[in-house]
């Protein structure tokens, strides 16, 4: 019995194909590699990765509470509201009471914040254009796979970071 073509279980690659490894790897560095490199305009707000997750993740869903936040992103709760802090301090987010409960809150990006999204979002573009000579051959299709990938793992995400749900 085979298993099924959507099974995103950590088994090995299929047939053996190490650029599965290869492929996860290079994102890995890459990923790295932007947040290392900082950014040249002054402007640039620097955030920490947990910081650029949930502002990533607020510019589609601005007045959010900070439970849904950490859950959408993947952050722990007990982590999220020193993140939250972080940001606010930042002038990046506010938050806002709810309104008829003022004991619930959520959290929206500012205009500072949105800016810098899209700065740091230029700023990420013109590094990895650059480092492709600017050669758009295949960009599509590397989107396309990359978005598959990030969606397939974030929908089967572990209740715990590093314990696959079945081990646990």
């Amino acid at each position: 019995m085979t298993a099924p073509q959507n099974d995103t279980s950590p088994v090995a690659p299929p047939a053996g194909d190490p650029r599965w490894a290869d492929l996860a790897d290079e994102a890995l560095i890459l990923a790295r590699e932007i947040q290392f490199r900082g950014y040249r305009d002054p402007d640039a707000v620097p955030l920490t990765q947990s910081e650029g997750m949930v502002m990533r993740y607020l510019q589609d869903h601005a007045g959010t509470a900070p439970s849904q936040i950490a859950d959408a992103t993947g952050l722990q709760r007990a982590n999220i509201s020193a993140v939250l802090r972080g940001l606010e301090r930042k002038g990046l987010t506010e938050r806002r009471s709810t309104p008829g409960d003022l004991r619930r809150a959520t959290i929206h990006p500012t205009e500072h914040g949105k800016r810098n999204y899209a700065l740091v979002r230029q700023e990420w573009a013109a590094a990895v254009s650059a480092a492709a000579d600017h050669d758009t051959a295949g960009l599509n299709e590397a989107l396309e796979l990359l978005h598959k990938i990030t969606t397939s793992l974030t929908d089967s995400r572990p209740l715990a970071p590093g314990r696959p749900a079945a081990l646990m």
